[in-house]
């Protein structure tokens, strides 16, 4: 899982609207318990190396008016909840039909803002949809943590450093910038801003003013929220008249050497190899590549994805999520 969307697990976890189907106990044996002592030094000297980055005095000194470590996030990063979902057990609770009925209301009360992105960068409004969806809930869960005190806790404790220590200065550009205020940017333990949880090398990259204000918010701001969500994905390599996939039924002596994202073959290889539609009928003969994704550890489903399948992995590593992204999507659309 990327950190650009990591923190959004363990701010929603107990409505099980993760990103991952799998959790990890981190290895804390060979830890240091953490500690803040050291850290007004600590924030001393970043203030002084962001100053030379070009951050303006006045920004650090409302960024950090009342900045303490936070070590709640600490415990959240080193010991994130252990369990496993099957695939089936994790698309219930991700794509439930209570979240396929709203998704489907979420998109006709915003289809002119969500369709304007749609248009601009290619990304179907269904998508767009979707990972608003499985993201932050439609918007309803984005975090209540402060980004900038999240970030430099996670910079001073020091095992991801220079990763957390970026974020932070580009956090501080962000708000240097006009986007949004010191004390209204809050995301998720790790970071994650907004209703897009984008990290903020991710928003100074991908992050796109919709409603032409001059301002970036993905807080509020739905036109930047889906401009931004449609830009990332586009840039990335999202295809337009491409769907993302679609389950298969895949015959019983497959050699499973030809299955996993990496082995890719035309749809009509496929078909000679003996995969269908799950209702034995042939599979599409549209002129594009596919690879055989098989959930569960290889037992199944089966599916056969195609490059939008890929691009949605840029934006989270996990096949479980990339599928329920496709899978809502669908049934947003009605598929």
């Amino acid at each position: 899982m990327n950190y650009r969307t990591i923190g959004t697990v363990a701010s929603i976890i107990s409505m099980l609207v993760t990103a991952s189907p799998v959790l990890a106990q981190a290895n804390t044996d060979e830890l240091p318990a953490f500690t803040t002592e050291g850290f007004d030094a600590w924030l001393a000297d970043f203030k002084k190396d962001a100053a030379s980055k070009g951050i303006s005095q006045s920004t650090l000194d409302v960024a950090f008016a009342n900045t303490q470590p936070i070590p709640k996030v600490i415990e959240y990063d080193r010991s994130q909840p252990e369990f496993k979902l099957t695939f089936e057990q994790y698309l219930q609770r991700v794509v439930p039909q209570s979240r396929i009925d709203e998704g489907r209301r979420k998109y006709e009360e915003n289809r002119t803002v969500i369709d304007a992105a749609a248009k601009k960068y290619g990304v179907p409004g269904h998508y767009l949809t979707a990972f608003w969806g499985i993201e932050t809930g439609f918007g309803r869960h984005t975090g209540g943590y402060s980004v900038v005190d999240s970030l430099a806790t996670l910079a001073f404790e020091g095992r991801r450093a220079e990763y957390f220590r970026t974020e932070l200065i580009n956090a501080l550009k962000i708000i240097d910038a006009g986007h949004i205020a010191a004390e209204k940017m809050e995301g998720s333990w790790a970071g994650a801003m907004g209703q897009a949880q984008f990290m903020p090398s991710t928003f100074l990259n991908y992050a796109r003013d919709g409603n032409g204000d001059g301002k970036i918010d993905l807080w509020g701001a739905k036109e930047d929220v889906f401009a931004s969500a449609a830009n990332y994905l586009s840039t990335v390599g999202w295809k337009t008249d491409e769907r993302w996939g679609r389950k298969v039924s895949i015959p019983e002596n497959l050699d499973k050497s030809m299955t996993g994202r990496e082995i890719r073959k035309p749809i009509s290889e496929w078909q000679k190899i003996g995969v269908r539609m799950p209702d034995g009928s042939s599979l599409p003969s549209a002129d594009m590549e596919a690879a055989i994704v098989i959930v569960n550890d290889g037992v199944g489903p089966a599916y056969m994805v195609y490059n939008n399948f890929h691009t949605i992995m840029h934006w989270n590593r996990s096949t479980y999520f990339a599928i329920a992204v496709g899978t809502l999507a669908d049934a947003i659309a009605g598929r």
